[in-house]
């Protein structure tokens, strides 16, 4: 088994654009393509997993979200980087949904499409619900980044927090899981 990480797209690993349906919008964090590229090298496969109620909501459709996904695939490509797959539910809030956040349908996906081992894996994003999807999924780790939404919800969440690990943006999140992999499994049982 192997283990991954899974990433929030809007506010983790692009600036946070509400309801982002143009491909030319799309901005990569700073350092966000060189600490999915040392994660990946540190064994890691990588995941999008995304609410995008957008769709939903009527605001823009499901080609515009996969335009969106392949731009942000496309650059990240470039630099070396590959998402073994991107999972999306695509509901509004209100609506049923068998992925949506704090869901961890995907997870479960893709622990049994790719044989990821979920124990050994991590959950990045800047949503409650991003944490929680992973808790609910069982991973090593939860990382709530401040980027996006992150910084209010770490105000507006504090006492939620307490299993999280917070960190500024996703290379520091990437600093802190390769920290804990090399240090193997005696870092478990500490």
């Amino acid at each position: 088994m192997t283990p991954a990480i899974f990433l929030d797209r809007d506010g983790t690993l692009i600036e946070e654009k509400e309801y982002l349906s143009d491909p030319n919008e799309v901005e990569i964090y700073p350092g966000a393509p060189e600490a999915l590229k040392r994660l990946q090298d540190a064994g890691f496969k990588l995941f999008v997993v995304s609410n995008q109620s957008g769709i939903g909501r009527g605001y823009h459709t499901l080609e515009d979200m996969h335009r969106v996904n392949a731009r942000l695939a496309g650059e990240l490509e470039r630099r070396g980087v590959h998402f073994e797959k991107i999972y999306f539910a695509p509901e509004a809030p209100e609506q049923a949904s068998r992925g949506r956040k704090p869901s961890p349908q995907f997870l479960f996906d893709a622990r049994d499409e790719f044989d990821i081992d979920l124990a050994h894996s991590y959950m990045i994003g800047d949503k409650l619900i991003d944490l929680e999807c992973g808790w609910n999924a069982g991973v090593k780790q939860s990382i709530l980044v401040r980027t996006g939404y992150g910084a209010e919800q770490e105000l507006v969440n504090a006492e939620k927090l307490g299993r999280a690990l917070v960190v500024d943006a996703l290379p520091e999140a990437a600093e802190a899981i390769v920290e804990l992999a090399e240090r193997g499994p005696a870092a478990d049982r500490k």
